[in-house]
């Protein structure tokens, strides 16, 4: 499997990495910009390259119907954000439960494009005491840029601010979003 995703990544796509997944058991990835459905194909041949296990959630309706089986095999698990329920609580409670894990997190929320992105990410990563890695699909260069982990602070607009340098000039697979 892993060589099949090499070649499609790799040849036929023409993607590349800059950097590298940390050697850790637990820590939050968010992905920006999250622009077009076909970054969920990306995110899935980088995960069956790097070797890593990396989980993901997603709008409780994708589990649902015909396809809900394929978003569980490919490591989801469900949100019910129609819900009033601590989402921060919950997703943190399961880095505690868990030896190893590792979540990937779109912090816009959206395909659109946004001026702010939803904080979540950034406290549940504080509560589950875990580094951000932050990761760029740059459709414009076909490079995927992997950050060294880091711990955030508690200070949630300077973080966020020096988070956001680490995308500037990155563009989405549809530019107009990013």
């Amino acid at each position: 499997m892993k060589a099949i995703a090499s070649f499609f990544f790799h040849r036929l796509l023409g993607w590349k990495f800059q950097g590298h997944f940390p050697d850790l058991q637990k820590y939050l990835v968010i992905v920006v910009p999250h622009t077009h459905w076909m970054d969920f194909f990306i995110g899935l041949m980088v995960r069956e390259l790097i070797g890593v296990r990396i989980n993901y959630i997603g709008k409780k309706s994708l589990f649902e119907g015909p396809f809900g089986w394929f978003f569980r095999w490919t490591g989801g698990a469900p949100v019910d954000r129609g819900k009033r329920s601590d989402t921060v609580e919950a997703v943190a409670s399961l880095f505690e439960e868990r030896e190893e894990f590792r979540l990937a997190l779109a912090p816009e929320g959206t395909r659109k494009k946004v001026d702010q992105w939803k904080s979540g990410y950034y406290y549940i990563a504080l509560k589950a005491e875990v580094p951000i890695v932050l990761v760029a699909f740059d459709y414009g260069t076909k490079t995927v840029r992997i950050s060294e982990p880091r711990y955030p602070s508690g200070d949630y607009e300077a973080d966020s601010a020096t988070y956001r340098k680490f995308y500037e000039g990155v563009l989405g697979r549809i530019p107009a979003n990013t």
